[in-house]
């Protein structure tokens, strides 16, 4: 499974999948609908990001992510 796997390209598809819920257009839909799908896009950019934002290692075929979460004045 992980001869010929690229870690740092599923990075990237996900730093894309991030700006692709930036992108989406809002459906015409109101009220719950509404603040439901609006809520659930912030999530998505959020777990996007933050795998776009992950530095990747594989080692002996355990893919390991490490995401740093302080801000950026305390890395």
């Amino acid at each position: 499974m992980t001869e010929g796997f690229d870690a740092d390209a599923m990075i990237e598809r996900f730093r894309e999948r991030a700006e692709g819920v930036k992108r989406r257009n809002l459906p015409p839909v109101a009220g719950d609908e509404r603040r439901h799908f609006l809520e659930q896009a912030q999530k998505d950019f959020q777990d996007f990001a933050m795998i776009g934002d992950a530095e990747a290692t594989l080692e002996d075929g355990v893919l390991r992510l490490t995401i740093d979460l302080r801000p950026p004045e305390d890395r």
